[in-house]
C-alpha cells in the first residue's frame, strides 16, 4: 500500500520532497493514515488540526494529534473557530460552513508556511459518497467525475493546490493501516450524525444499493476513474474552443464572439459559460437550469439585454458579443471609438485626432482617383472612406449626437433618416450611441465611422478629388485568454 501511494504522491500529486507541505489531521484513521505514510516516504511536514467547536470532545482530539505528532518529531499547528455560529451568520449548512473554515486555516498557514500543497486524507469511501451528493444535485461530468488527486481551489488559494493521495484506497485500509503503525485513531460521533447528508448518503443510501449491487462502491469508484478520462478529453475539447470564441477576459469581465459560440455544439457552450462564470467567480454552485437559461438566451431572440446568471454573474448581448460578468463589473468601451465628451473637436486635411480610448482618426487627401476607387471597393473596413471632396471644406469637426440628428446614409438614394433610427436599425449598442463620434461638415453628417458615408459625398464615376478618413483603433494588448 505505502508503494502505490508514494507513487501517487510524486506522480499524480506532484509532490517533491524539497519542500513542506501542509497535512491536514483530524485524528480519524483516514488522516493518521496519510500523515505516517507521507512521513515514512520522507516528505516534510506540517501538521495542521482545525477545531469546529461542534463536539465536547473536539478539544481531546486536538491534544491527542499534537501528542502524536510531537513523538513523531513532526510540527503541529491547532487552531479552531465555532463552526455553528459561522454558519448562523453566514446562512450556510455547518456543513458547508465547516469546509469554509477549515480549508481556510489549512490554505492560510500554506501561504504563511510557503508550503507546496495542502495534502487531506480523502479516501475511496469519500469518493463514492461525492460522486452521489453530485448526483443527487444533478451534476454534469465534471460533478460525477468526483475528487482529483491534485486540484486548485480557486475562492481558497489560486497557486497552492490541495492533493489527495488516498483517492484509492478504502476506509478499512487505513484503519489497518493505522493498527499495523502503532496509531490510535480519535472516533467521532458527529460522523453518526444523520443530520448531515453525507452521513445519510454514508449509513443509508449506499448499503441500500449495495443491495441491488454488493460491489456498488467499486462500480461508482470505476465510473469515477472511467469520467475523469472522459472530463479530460472534454478538457481539451474546450481549451481549444475557448481560444477560438473567447475575444478577452479578465478578472471582471470574459467577451465571447457570438457567431463563433453560436456555431459550437450546445454541450460545448454550456460548459464555456461555465468556466467563464467559475473564472469571474470561484466557487459558485452551477447547474443545469442556470446553464440552460444562458444557452437559451445565447440562441433566442430577447427584448433584454442581459439575464441573471447566479451569484451575481449576468450574461449580456451586444453588437456580435456576449459579456460574462462578474458584479459591478463595468462593460468595457476600448472596442469601440468614443468620444471624451461633448465638445466638438476640429479636424483638418493632413490632421489627426485622439479620442477615448486610444482611438485615433486621421484625415488626408488622396491624388489618384482610380487608386482610391479601387481600394475602396475592394475595403472590407467600415473605419475606413474615401468620400468626393468636391463639395467638402478642408476643415471638418468631430461631434457626437445632437437632439434631432438626421442623416442621408448611402444606399438610400439620397433620403433621410432620424441618426437615432440609424443606429438602432445598425444595432449599435445603446451605451455606446451619446459618444460615437460623428464626422461632420458644418452641420451635416458626412459619416458614420465604423458603418456609412453619407450619400451625398460618395465616390462617383466623375469623382476627381479624394479625401480619405481613417478611424485606427488602439494598440492590441498582448494579453492571452487562458482557460480558467
Amino acid at each position: 500500500m505505502s508503494a502505490n501511494v508514494e507513487t501517487i504522491l510524486a506522480e499524480e500529486c506532484g509532490l517533491v520532497k524539497d519542500r513542506l507541505t501542509i497535512v491536514g489531521v483530524s485524528g480519524g484513521p483516514d488522516s493518521l493514515c496519510l500523515m505516517e505514510t507521507m512521513r515514512q516516504a520522507g516528505y516534510p511536514l506540517l501538521v495542521a488540526y482545525f477545531d469546529h467547536h461542534l463536539r465536547p470532545e473536539s478539544t481531546t482530539d486536538a491534544r491527542m494529534v499534537e501528542k502524536t505528532a510531537s513523538r513523531l518529531m513532526l510540527a503541529c499547528v491547532i487552531d479552531g473557530m465555532d463552526v455553528r455560529a459561522y454558519a448562523d451568520e453566514k446562512k450556510l449548512s455547518i456543513e458547508d460552513a465547516a469546509r469554509t473554515l477549515r480549508y481556510r486555516f489549512l490554505f492560510d498557514l500554506a501561504r504563511r508556511q510557503k508550503a507546496q500543497a495542502v495534502a487531506v486524507g480523502h479516501t475511496a469511501d469519500d469518493q463514492v459518497e461525492t460522486v452521489l451528493m453530485h448526483f443527487l444535485r444533478g451534476s454534469g461530468i465534471s460533478g460525477l467525475k468526483g475528487m482529483s488527486y491534485r486540484s486548485v481551489i480557486k475562492s481558497f488559494d489560486p497557486d497552492i493546490p490541495v492533493v489527495r493521495p488516498l483517492l484509492d484506497l478504502w476506509r478499512e485500509e487505513t484503519v489497518l493501516y493505522c493498527s499495523i503503525n502503532g496509531l490510535r485513531p480519535r472516533y467521532d460521533s458527529s460522523n453518526d450524525a444523520l443530520n448531515f447528508q453525507r452521513n445519510r448518503i454514508r449509513h443509508l443510501l449506499i448499503p441500500t444499493l449495495e443491495m441491488y449491487n454488493p460491489k456498488f462502491r467499486e462500480t461508482v469508484q470505476r465510473m469515477s476513474h472511467s469520467l475523469k478520462d472522459d472530463y479530460f478529453f472534454m478538457m481539451e475539447t474546450m481549451e481549444q474552443a475557448w481560444g477560438e470564441v473567447v475575444v478577452s477576459a479578465n478578472k471582471e469581465i470574459v467577451t465571447f464572439d457570438v457567431p463563433r459560440l453560436d456555431n459550437l455544439p450546445l454541450g460545448l457552450q454550456r460548459n464555456l459559460i461555465k468556466h467563464a462564470m467559475q473564472s469571474l467567480h470561484p466557487g459558485v454552485d452551477i447547474g443545469y437550469q442556470t446553464l440552460k437559461r444562458a444557452t437559451d438566451f445565447i440562441q433566442l431572440t430577447s427584448n433584454s439585454p442581459w439575464v441573471d446568471l447566479k451569484g451575481g454573474l449576468r450574461l449580456y448581448r451586444e453588437a456580435g458579443m456576449m459579456h460574462v460578468c462578474a458584479p459591478h463589473a463595468e462593460l468595457p468601451f476600448d472596442r469601440w471609438p468614443q468620444m471624451e465628451d461633448e465638445n466638438i473637436v476640429s479636424l483638418e486635411l493632413g490632421g489627426l485626432v485622439s479620442l477615448a480610448g486610444g482611438w485615433k482618426i486621421t484625415c488626408e487627401r488622396w491624388r489618384l482617383p482610380a487608386l482610391a476607387k479601387e481600394e475602396a471597393e475592394e475595403n472590407e473596413d467600415p473605419f475606413q472612406v474615401w468620400l468626393d471632396a468636391a463639395e467638402l471644406p478642408e476643415k471638418f469637426e468631430l461631434r457626437t449626437r445632437h437632439h434631432g440628428d438626421h442623416f442621408c446614409p448611402l444606399g438610400m438614394d439620397g433620403h433621410s433618416q432620424k441618426l437615432s433610427d440609424f443606429f438602432v436599425n445598425e444595432k449599435l449598442p445603446q451605451r455606446a450611441r451619446n459618444h460615437w463620434p460623428l464626422l461632420c461638415a458644418g452641420d451635416e453628417i458626412i459619416w458614420v465611422p465604423g458603418f456609412r458615408p453619407s450619400h451625398r459625398h460618395r465616390l462617383k464615376a466623375t469623382t476627381s478629388e479624394i479625401l480619405y478618413f481613417s478611424v485606427q483603433h488602439p494598440p492590441e494588448k498582448t494579453e492571452e485568454n487562458p482557460l480558467p
